[in-house]
């Protein structure tokens, strides 16, 4: 038996249907129905796309992101005890 493999979604696909969400022609469910998602899905992208905008899908955009923070010393050292 072969374990199923999660299907992955392109940053343009999630940006269209997050965008036809919060236009609000369809209803979440209609959405879902329509791509073959989940209502959570749908709306978790949504909400993604109302805080951060289109770029939130872009792995090059959070990797760029992730690159220009300064980086802390890790505090995961204990000390004695």
């Amino acid at each position: 038996m072969t374990a199923k493999r999660r299907k992955r979604y392109g940053a343009q696909f999630k940006f269209q249907v997050a965008l036809d969400a919060a236009k609000g022609t369809k209803t979440i469910n209609e959405l879902a129905t329509e791509h073959g998602l989940h209502p959570n899905q749908i709306s978790q992208w949504k909400r993604l796309l109302l805080e951060e905008g289109p770029s939130v899908f872009s792995n090059t955009a959070a990797r760029e992101q992730r690159q220009q923070e300064p980086r802390k010393p890790s505090s995961l050292s204990r000390s004695g005890g």
